[in-house]
């Protein structure tokens, strides 16, 4: 069975995530660069945080200064247009704004792919997928490790 190409979507500054992924056009892919695929990420119930030393090469334009990638295990962002296998693009970051779709490390153990909100409680890490509950969390169980900006959907991986 031939193993299509990946399909590589950018994130558009200044749109809800939903709507904001474009894909990359053939010029966007010719040059490309390697980056650390670094392990998995949880789009569900948080899990361990492991590292990996992979690799994954990406086009250029997805690119920033402190750049790494994450495969996506579960089902929690796909009203983001973020689905289990997809390997997530990250911009290295300690902070995030209220709505932002970032990688969150609770308790310093387990990862998450959540959407990030600030209230006067704490932090609520709200799923993109009607069908799931936030998750309620002190300030001080948190660590923003980086946001989303960009998507590499393998379509043969796709279920």
């Amino acid at each position: 069975m031939p193993s299509s190409s990946p399909q590589y979507l950018f994130r558009q500054p200044n749109l809800p995530i939903a709507e904001a992924w474009a894909p990359l056009d053939a010029a966007d892919l010719e040059e490309q660069v390697e980056i650390p695929l670094l392990g998995r990420v949880s789009a569900g119930m948080p899990i361990e945080a492991c590292l990996d030393a992979d690799s994954i090469e990406v086009p250029t334009r997805m690119v920033r200064r402190n750049t790494y990638a994450l495969r996506v295990n579960g089902n929690s962002m796909v009203d983001c247009n973020i689905f289990d296998g997809d390997v997530i693009i990250i911009e290295r970051r300690e902070s995030a704004e209220n709505g932002e779709t970032a990688v969150v490390m609770i308790n310093d153990q387990e990862v998450t792919l959540k959407k990030f909100y600030i209230e006067k409680s704490g932090v609520r890490l709200q799923p993109a997928n009607e069908s799931m509950a936030p998750i309620f969390l002190h300030n001080s169980d948190i660590q923003v490790l980086g946001m989303v900006m960009g998507v590499v959907r393998q379509p043969d991986l796709a279920a």
